[in-house]
């Protein structure tokens, strides 16, 4: 993307008043949000919205593109998108405010509150579903959920498709994020609240926050300002897919504007929708059961990323991506919105605001590597989200090559710099073996992003 000259929160301080920076900021970010506007829409994208805030000012709101590309509508600034996965974290605002209220308890087996879902025999805590540690195979990975996924069917066709799956791990030993754990909160919020999903969150989040305009997104109701969606392919831009929204449901069915998101991120973030307690169990990711940090907590991921620290999540549903991200530190929110599933997509939009408002203090210092490299070569391979994950490690040139391979395909190979005690970093990903004393390999690779753990075995283990 095209980048401007770097500038600082800092820096403008020094040199402005407080009306003078607002003012300044607002148009510096006007500025860059243009330029990455003009490289991108009318080719791959054909629309976009941008908002960015700080504190109780809003520095940017502003959209480009169209609407709806048949009818060559612009965007209006609040215009209505859905946001898939953003969905995330209002649902679990939704659980611990029920949690909060002693209607139901976060360490307790879900078979309290789903009797008719098959566990398989193991302990599952609610909680576990919160985080993706739960071991449960995610839906929109399952072959067999693309029979009904265009479908308005009963709920109770997806719960039983959801229990018949093996688990891809015991509870507790990885992350692997999946909608099948929201699909099942959804279910427990109406089973303990007596209210419909969609009744629960418009009554408890989006009224108290003031999004008038965000709802459950609807496969049949007029909605005014409503976005189309779209999908980029090398033949251009085409409508999306069609999908029905009984089945994204709490993991991915709401719609909302920029205008909303940042009142919401300033409600949740500012103690309107959480009390401080349950606040801190939102966004504070729990280790695994051995005891290795993860960095999703729940419904959100909250960890230093380069441009510092954040507390985020992204969505994707047919004809839309979707960013929200939020500054803890510098009470700054972030929210870009896309109707089309194309590059560059809304987190590089986010991450590229964000370094140039703050720089890249959380960028990993690269270190020098003493020691063999050949004790980390190998095959690795184990459960990663919806296939078996192979890496292959390779050394040359005291560098430390991998290659990914899912379902046939194989990544470029990528040589991630060394950051200390047996970690590598390649952009948000860390890359940990696990040595054993005098083992000549390790036997274990842990691929850790901020929305996943991988866990994954030599194959000479």
């Amino acid at each position: 993307m095209k980048t401007l000259p770097n500038c600082t929160f800092a820096v403008l301080v020094t040199l402005l008043n407080p009306s003078q920076l607002v003012l300044a900021q607002a148009s510096y970010l006007e500025t860059l949000a243009d330029s990455i506007a003009a490289e991108h829409v009318g080719s791959t994208l054909a629309g976009l919205s941008i908002g960015v805030s700080r504190g109780d000012e809003v520095l940017l709101k502003k959209s480009y593109g169209h609407a709806n590309l048949q009818w060559q509508v612009p965007m209006p600034m609040d215009a209505v998108h859905e946001i898939g996965s953003v969905t995330k974290q209002f649902t679990s605002a939704a659980m611990l405010q029920l949690y909060g209220q002693e209607k139901l308890d976060l360490d307790t087996d879900i078979s309290e509150y789903l009797p008719d879902f098959d566990t398989q025999g193991r302990q599952i805590s609610v909680r576990r579903l919160m985080d993706h540690t739960s071991g449960i195979k995610g839906f929109t990975e399952m072959p067999e959920f693309g029979e009904i996924g265009q479908r308005t069917l009963p709920r109770e066709d997806l719960l039983r498709l959801i229990e018949k799956q093996p688990f891809e791990f015991e509870p507790g030993e990885a992350l692997i994020y999946n909608n099948s754990a929201y699909f099942l909160m959804g279910l427990i919020i109406e089973s303990v609240s007596g209210q419909s999903f969609e009744e629960y969150i418009e009554q408890n989040l989006f009224t108290p926050a003031g999004m008038e305009n965000s709802s459950y997104c609807s496969n049949s109701e007029l909605v005014a300002q409503k976005a189309q969606g779209y999908q980029y392919s090398g033949e251009g831009l085409q409508l999306a897919r069609y999908h029905d929204h009984t089945w994204p449901y709490a993991a991915g069915s709401l719609c909302s504007t920029v205008s909303d998101l940042l009142a919401w991120n300033r409600a949740l973030h500012n103690g309107e929708m959480l009390s401080p307690a349950l606040y801190e169990l939102l966004i504070t990711p729990v280790p695994l059961t051995d005891g290795t940090a993860i960095r999703y907590a729940m419904g959100v991921t909250h960890y230093l990323h380069a441009t510092g620290r954040v507390i985020e999540h992204g969505g994707g549903i047919d004809g839309f991506l979707s960013h929200s991200r939020y500054y803890p530190d510098e009470d700054v929110s972030v929210i870009v919105l896309q109707n089309t599933e194309a590059p560059p997509g809304p987190a590089a939009i986010a991450n590229e605001i964000g370094e140039h408002l703050f720089g890249t203090p959380g960028m990993p210092v690269a270190k020098t590597l003493a020691g063999d490299l050949s004790r980390y070569e190998g095959v690795y391979r184990g459960p990663a989200r919806g296939a078996t994950l192979t890496v292959t490690v390779t050394s040359e040139d005291e560098e430390l090559n991998l290659t990914l391979e899912s379902r046939g395909n194989s990544s470029p190979a990528q040589t991630p710099a060394f950051i200390g005690a047996d970690t590598f970093s390649q952009g948000n990903v860390r890359y940990t073996f696990e040595l054993e004393a005098d083992a000549s390999y390790a036997p274990v690779l842990r691929m850790d992003s901020p929305s996943s753990h991988y866990v994954l075995r030599h194959l000479d283990d």
